[in-house]
């Protein structure tokens, strides 16, 4: 069983949150109260996620490589509901497997400006706006990718370490001023992404899978509930950490 939060009269923005962790997260956040902005590029997805959670609950449409998009969402949640006072910066896209001698500009390009710009451009404006009420709660999302090295992946595994990059330096820069910022680096999910990447590269996502010393695939669910625990008092004295949520594969 979960822990339970009351974040009654507070207020959440996750991006990423038509499908997988940034839907789980989205629900989650909803369930202990809190009004919840759902930012995701798919515009019908979106809304239909936000319709399904309720009320307290609205759905915008984000590209997260457009930083006008991004401060548009943040102005909206704020406009909305009055503060902003968690984030879940989940938003991410993967690349095929390459090896890095034939890796193109333009998918080094891509994956970066959703997982690691998006992550910049998504925090720099929760900041502002974190800045002026003094205080808040962001939880960026990196991956295992952002702890460890794995072959034919280094474009994708620079977006994410650069997101525990991003997240240290900010992290001790606004913890003197109410503000803490954590990453978690889940293992592999079962999302939407996940079950694309099994099917079309089945033989190296069974080799990853193996290295999960638990046995299985996450749950969306399970990384979630990371990111309530990070948002919440409970994590208080918690700041700049990357928390694996990957059942052991990094251990080893």
């Amino acid at each position: 069983m979960n822990p339970t939060y009351d974040f009654s009269g507070q207020v959440a923005l996750v991006t990423g949150a038509a499908s997988g962790m940034g839907l789980a997260a989205a629900r989650a956040f909803a369930d202990s109260g809190a009004a919840v902005v759902l930012a995701d590029r798919d515009q019908d997805a979106v809304r239909k996620a936000a319709e399904e959670i309720g009320s307290r609950a609205i759905g915008v449409v984000c590209d997260v490589t457009d930083e006008q998009q991004v401060e548009a969402a943040v102005h909206r949640a704020v406009t909305e509901f009055g503060r902003l006072d968690m984030a879940f910066n989940n938003a991410g896209i993967q690349v095929p497997p390459t090896d890095a001698a034939d890796e193109t500009a333009d998918a080094f390009d891509q994956v970066n400006a959703v997982n690691l710009r998006g992550v910049w451009a998504a925090m720099k404006h929760e900041l502002q706006q974190m800045r002026e009420q003094g205080s808040g709660a962001i939880v960026n999302c990196s991956s295992l990718g952002g702890l460890v090295g794995l072959p034919e992946r280094a474009a994708y595994h620079a977006s994410k370490h650069g997101v525990i990059g991003l997240t240290r330096s900010a992290a001790v820069e606004y913890a003197p001023r109410g503000v803490r910022i954590n990453a978690v680096c889940p293992g592999v999910i079962d999302t939407p992404m996940v079950a694309d990447m099994i099917e079309n590269q089945a033989e190296a996502m069974a080799g990853i899978i193996k290295e999960q010393p638990i046995g299985r695939l996450g749950k969306a669910e399970e990384v979630a509930a990371a990111v309530l625990w990070l948002c919440s008092p409970g994590a208080s004295f918690v700041v700049g950490t990357a928390l694996p949520v990957d059942g052991g594969f990094t251990v080893h």
